[in-house]
């Protein structure tokens, strides 16, 4: 960490903090009060949660500020993984025996449809000295502190990583107040003062492909947090969208865009992400998948070095040559966040009745 950055903007966080002192109070009790309901789910009152329960615990939550109708959100979220699922994870990520970089490995391998920003900010409120909240903003801040090792994508985002960030996040918390700044109490402040002070002078360098996965699990991880942003992306723009989806015999393929036309029928356009393993086999459901007349569209999603050996397998493929798109990560990256942003931004206004 750049410790002399990480002063300068404790002492311009700290002026803010007696310039502004009514609104920083306010807005820091608004954060405690949430952590503290979070802290009324004990592991008993977890695994008994009803779907209502699973919608209060998560609706409040920053993560889920993209969703303007945040009951269909959660409705999909429990059809996808089943409520006794999420009941059992839940309870596992925060009071499970294993490691939390394990507990946190096996929730994001078992549930599909919630990543890091929602795991962490649940675990963030329930252990606020102890665990890191992780979205953009506290990666932007990580970055521009020169934080070692602040993974650049979700995908990244295993239990190990989260582990160490939460340590550098402790650690952060110490050095300020050896410092004599104890205005960062615990983990939630120190998100409050990221996201209100380090913030100002990002410059990222141009974004590059993602970077391949070196072992099963990274791979697994890739995977499926492209599959879950193709998905939300989706849902964004209004269509019905699902993932692991059959749609034609042995098609079985990794994200569906649906939408009805009145009584003519539907249109399906079909997504499979190819992160390691045999491209003949991506090749060959897509194929399969054309089966469907339904599907009017089929895209092959993957790093540009992937894309360019998939580009030439099918060259000499007439039947699907013509059909096949391609989309390579990072843009799914970038119009995922595009999306989010937008969508938060328009949320804010209120249009839509929160019990809508």
């Amino acid at each position: 960490m750049n410790e002399k950055k990480f002063l300068s903007y404790l002492e311009q966080y700290h002026q803010w903090l007696t310039d502004r002192q009514g609104k920083a109070k306010e807005e820091l009790a608004e954060r405690e009060a949430y952590a503290k309901e979070m802290q009324k789910y004990d592991k008993k009152r977890l695994l008994n949660m009803t779907a209502e329960d699973v919608y209060n615990l998560l609706s409040p939550l920053w993560a889920m500020a993209m969703w303007g109708n945040k009951h269909y959100k959660i409705d999909n979220l429990i059809e996808t993984n089943s409520l006794e699922l999420i009941r059992a994870q839940f309870a596992n990520l925060l009071y499970g025996k294993d490691s939390l970089a394990k507990r946190w490995d096996e929730f994001r391998q078992k549930i599909k449809g919630i990543g890091p920003g929602i795991m962490s900010e649940v675990l963030n409120k329930a252990f606020p000295n102890d665990c890191i909240l992780w979205n953009s903003k506290t990666k932007n801040g990580f970055t521009i502190l020169e934080v070692p090792n602040t993974p650049k994508y979700d995908s990244a985002m295993d239990g190990k990583m989260y582990a160490y960030l939460s340590e550098c996040g402790k650690k952060m918390l110490d050095y300020a107040k050896s410092k004599g700044y104890n205005d960062l109490e615990n983990l939630i402040a120190l998100d409050y003062f990221i996201w209100q002070e380090v913030q100002t002078d990002i410059n990222e360098p141009e974004t590059t492909d993602v970077e391949a996965p070196k072992t099963k699990k990274e791979s697994n991880f890739v995977h499926n947090d492209i599959r879950d942003k193709i998905k939300e992306i989706g849902e964004c723009l209004g269509f019905k969208a699902t993932t692991e989806v059959t749609v034609a015999n042995g098609a079985r393929v990794d994200a569906v865009w649906e939408v009805s036309i009145g009584n003519m029928g539907r249109i399906i356009y079909v997504f499979e992400v190819q992160t390691s393993g045999s491209i003949d086999s991506l090749i060959l459901n897509l194929m399969k998948a054309k089966n469907n007349k339904a599907v009017q569209g089929i895209v092959a999603v993957s790093d540009a070095e992937q894309i360019e050996k998939i580009r030439k397998e099918v060259e000499s493929l007439d039947d699907i040559k013509k059909d096949i798109k391609y989309w390579d990560y990072t843009e799914v990256l970038e119009v995922h966040e595009a999306l989010q942003k937008a969508n938060e931004s328009i949320n804010k206004l209120g249009l839509v009745p929160v019990s809508l």
